[in-house]
């Protein structure tokens, strides 16, 4: 299995531990965070995700690491195989107490440079994807950030995400390895 990606300037990037199920918890059960993501969870359903993240891992090799700040569980960033379309997406979600500083386009820059560094020392994708309700104009300014770019004509209506809901049409990024190649 590949070691994952290397730290940043302010983050590490880091398996989730046992220990670090308190600040998941609070990460998912955040008012602030979950209002465009979808449902608020408990600390059972924040368990359950935490057990569906480490299977990603021995599935894939890869999956949504820790984001820790200062030995601080400050929410995750990673890679993930969507169930309904071809694909890796790099997602992050932070606690909204760390909105704002950087933290999310600085923990996706790092996940990006482990995805498209070549084998082994990294996973040598050729493209990167990520999409977000249109409503999250956060995590889009995120994907801006890192040098996504919006595809034309990829909207869509999330299958996962009831039909009355204002979360279900979702934008669609990607970034391919030759435009982010360019952008070193």
């Amino acid at each position: 299995m590949v070691a994952g990606p290397q730290a940043g300037r302010r983050v590490v990037l880091r398996r989730w531990t046992k220990n670090d199920l308190d600040a998941f918890a609070d990460l998912n059960s955040d008012p602030q965070v979950m209002a465009t993501i979808g449902p608020m969870m408990d600390r059972d359903a924040s368990a359950h995700f935490l057990q569906r993240i480490d299977r990603h891992f021995d599935d894939h090799g890869f999956g949504l690491w820790c984001v820790d700040v200062e030995g601080e569980a400050v929410g995750f960033c990673g890679l993930m195989v969507p169930w309904f379309r071809d694909g890796v997406e790099i997602g992050w979600r932070l606690r909204s107490q760390w909105w704002g500083n950087g933290f999310a386009s600085e923990a996706a820059r790092c996940v990006l440079a482990y995805a498209f560094a070549e084998k082994p020392d990294g996973l040598g994708f050729d493209e990167v994807i990520s999409f977000t309700a249109e409503t999250n104009t956060r995590s889009q300014r995120v994907m801006e950030a890192i040098g996504m770019s919006r595809v034309a004509d990829g909207d869509f209506d999330h299958p996962g995400v009831p039909e009355s809901s204002p979360l279900r049409p979702h934008v669609l990024y990607q970034l391919p390895v030759g435009r982010y190649g360019s952008m070193s």
